[in-house]
């Protein structure tokens, strides 16, 4: 009988199966890591996006190795393999868990030999061979459009940086600085807090009381742009998952805050109370919502492309067909935010978005549609001055900070309506 495979990898592996065979993402196989233990789920995340991280070096180390390209699912747990083994994990504990998750597959068990051989021949060769290969390229979909927008160098920084992943970066609640002494963090120019990754967030100091939340530093601009809120009626149009909601609330500002999903305003909910901040929470169609608002935060559904450190899954999911809906749906969220904003109120147009399709292209246009509009400069502590777009907005990359530990790809800008109609 089989010895069984350990759990962990065999999730891994099954997470790899159903981002690149069957283009699901990640945050629809959730319920591939719900039977496992905390610590293998743990394990099972971490090694599936150490892999989609380095997909091309993975692919690179283990063709000299392959007459023929195996089986998906054994491709994928050579993948694993070779990956661990090439980022320091010990060869024959690597070896012989593939081999044995290999073995217990009625579709991969007589691969056990081919997984055995290639993956020690990897061992031997694979580790000196890794740090000289290039960072995974994104897909010609995505990667031809940054190319012809921002440069090929700058491209190559950015896959660098999506290779490395991500730190942790919170919001407080209050003092930024209390936080960062109390988490033992480092407080950021823009008023984040960043400590490195893998760390348990439930375990830090201040998280049962509500003092911080998660949120990605670039994320955390938007709200931080539309200024003082105190006071106003400030309509949050696409909430979840709430970290501008709950920014938001800590201003003072009485937030509305909108999401098509009652399930993720679940969690959005669930933030508030541990915070103790209040919201109101409305599910349903952003572009039906009525009311009128003193300022308006827009983060639009999008590609999501500035996300890729975070979601290596992504460029694999073929988003590509979507992206002129999604420009659809952004111009007409816009417009009806500007209908619910009232006059002399100001608009925060963003999307963590790195085509300029999605940011850029979408201010200029509404200035074109809406000649009582007009952009104001972006004025909070820590900007760059490289980070400023020609048509006033901020276009932030995540090549940018590299000696920090990066950030997400974001557009954002700060629009603002005529007092008088015209």
């Amino acid at each position: 009988m089989p010895q069984p495979a350990d759990p962990a990898r065999r999730a891994a592996v099954d997470l790899l199966d159903g981002v690149l065979v069957r283009q699901q993402p990640l945050t629809e196989l959730a319920g591939v890591l719900d039977p496992l233990a905390p610590a293998d789920r743990a394990a099972a995340q971490r090694l599936a996006l150490s892999v989609l991280r380095s997909l091309d070096r993975a692919d690179r180390v283990l063709k000299p190795h392959l007459r023929k390209k195996p089986a998906a699912r054994v491709h994928n747990i050579l993948r694993l393999g070779a990956t661990e083994l090439c980022e320091g994990g010990a060869a024959h504990g690597v070896v012989d868990a593939c081999v044995t998750l290999a073995a217990a597959g009625k579709r991969t068990a007589g691969t056990k030999g081919l997984v055995n051989a290639v993956l020690r021949k990897v061992a031997d060769e694979g580790p000196a061979l890794w740090p000289r290969l290039r960072s995974t390229r994104l897909p010609k979909w995505l990667r031809a459009p940054l190319v012809e927008a921002w440069g090929t160098e700058a491209v190559g920084a950015m896959e660098a940086a999506h290779a490395t992943g991500a730190p942790l970066d919170l919001t407080a609640k209050g003092d930024a600085a209390a936080l960062a002494d109390a988490v033992g963090g480092t407080l950021l120019a823009t008023g984040s807090v960043r400590i490195g990754a893998g760390v348990q967030v439930t375990a830090l100091p201040g998280y049962d009381d509500g003092a911080f939340w998660v949120q990605d530093a670039a994320a955390a601009l938007p709200a931080r742009l539309l200024g003082d809120v105190a006071g106003l009626r400030v309509l949050d149009m696409c909430a979840a998952p709430g970290g501008k909601t709950l920014q938001l609330a800590a201003a003072g500002a009485q937030v509305t805050a909108v999401d098509l999903s009652q399930a993720r305003l679940g969690r959005v909910e669930q933030n508030l109370a541990r915070t103790g901040l209040r919201a109101t929470l409305v599910a349903g169609d952003a572009l039906e919502h009525a009311g009128r608002y003193d300022a308006i935060l827009l983060d639009a559904p999008c590609s999501a492309t500035g996300t890729i450190r975070r979601h290596p899954d992504l460029p694999h999911v073929h988003l590509g067909e979507r992206i002129g809906e999604l420009i659809g749906l952004q111009a007409a969220l816009l417009d009806h935010a500007l209908d619910l904003l009232a006059p002399g109120g100001k608009l925060v147009f963003a999307t963590c978005s790195l085509l300029p399709d999605e940011g850029e292209c979408q201010v200029e246009e509404a200035l074109a549609r809406h000649p009582d509009l007009q952009v104001l400069p972006p004025d909070v502590p820590g900007l760059e001055e490289g980070w400023r777009s020609a048509e006033g907005g901020l276009r932030l990359r995540p090549d940018f900070w590299a000696d920090r530990g990066g950030m997400d790809g974001f557009y954002m800008a700060v629009l603002r309506k005529a007092d008088v109609q015209r």
